[in-house]
C-alpha cells in the first residue's frame, strides 16, 4: 500500500495546504486498488496531481464536517461533465446521512447523482479491490468513524494495516482501530495547555499515548490547523512514543 497526502489542514484549509484528503492506493497482481479518505476544502485541485479522480474505486469518508467532504462537490462536477467521462457511478461511504449532506453541499442541478452512498456499519467490514475497510465508531461531537484498513504489503503475500483516526479524543474506538497499526495516521489538532477542550480533538501527547498504547509501528501526524506549530505538536507525541513519528505534508508518501 502507497499513503499520499493530498491534504492535511485541520478544520481550515491553509496556505501550504488544502484540507483533509489522503490518497491510498495498492497495487495486487497487476491491478491498482485507488480510495481517498476524506475530501476536503482545495483538495480536489491537489487530487489532480496524484489521479484521474473518476478512476478512484472510492471515497471514504471519516464524518461529515465540512473540512472533510466539502470538495465532493467539485467531485461531482468532475464525474458528470469532464470530457474524461462517462465515469461509472462512484462508492462513496461515509455515517448516516451522507446522501443529504453531500446534496447540501452541491445543490439540485436536476442530474442524476453520480454517487452511490452506502453508510458505515460498525463491526461491518467493506471491500474495495484488495483494500478491506472497517470502521469504528469515535469520539467527535458529530457521528464520526476511525477507519482500518487492511491491504497488501511490500513483500508478496503479506498484509499491512493502517489506521486513520479522522478526527477523534481517546476513546475505545479509536484504540481498537489502531491496534498493532503498521501506520496509524492520526489527527493532532490541539495543543497541551491551550486547548482544554476535550471530545472533539486529540494533542499530540494524546496521539503519541494513542500509538504506544495500540502498539503501532509508526505515527503519523495530520490534521494540524494553520494556527498551530507542527513541530510542537511532533514535540509532544515524542514524549509519549518512542517510534518514528512524522509530520504529514503535501505530497509526502508512505509504503505500506
Amino acid at each position: 500500500m502507497k499513503l499520499t497526502v493530498v491534504g492535511c489542514s485541520g478544520s481550515v484549509s491553509g496556505p501550504e495546504s488544502a484540507s483533509s484528503c489522503y490518497l491510498l492506493q495498492a497495487e495486487d497482481r497487476g491491478t491498482i486498488t485507488s480510495v481517498v479518505l476524506d475530501l476536503g476544502s482545495g483538495a480536489f485541485g491537489q487530487l489532480l496531481r496524484f489521479v484521474d479522480p473518476g478512476t478512484l474505486d472510492g471515497v471514504l469518508l471519516s464524518h461529515l464536517h465540512a473540512d472533510h467532504v466539502v470538495d465532493t462537490a467539485a467531485l461531482e462536477v468532475h464525474l458528470k461533465y469532464a470530457p474524461t467521462g462517462p465515469y461509472a457511478p462512484m462508492r462513496v461511504f461515509g455515517p448516516e446521512g451522507t446522501s443529504e449532506r453531500l446534496a447540501q453541499i452541491a445543490g439540485d442541478d436536476g442530474a442524476e447523482s453520480p454517487f452511490r452512498v452506502e453508510a458505515w456499519r460498525p463491526g461491518e467490514r467493506v471491500r474495495l479491490g484488495s483494500l478491506t475497510i472497517e470502521p469504528f465508531p469515535v469520539l467527535h461531537p458529530v457521528p464520526a468513524f476511525a477507519l482500518r484498513i487492511t491491504g497488501p504489503g511490500e513483500r508478496a503475500g503479506t498484509t499491512r494495516v493502517l489506521t486513520f483516526t479522522g478526527d477523534t479524543d481517546l476513546c475505545e474506538g479509536v484504540s481498537r482501530a489502531a491496534d498493532g497499526a503498521d501506520l496509524l495516521l492520526a489527527e493532532a489538532a490541539f495543543e497541551e495547555g491551550r486547548d482544554h477542550v476535550r471530545g472533539i480533538h486529540l494533542t499530540g501527547r494524546r496521539a503519541g499515548e494513542l500509538a504506544s498504547g495500540s502498539g503501532a509501528r509508526r505515527l503519523v501526524l495530520t490534521h494540524i490547523p494553520p494556527w498551530t506549530n507542527p513541530a510542537t505538536v511532533r514535540a509532544e507525541a515524542c514524549t509519549t512514543f518512542s517510534g518514528p513519528v512524522d509530520l504529514a505534508a503535501p505530497g509526502a508518501c508512505w509504503s505500506l
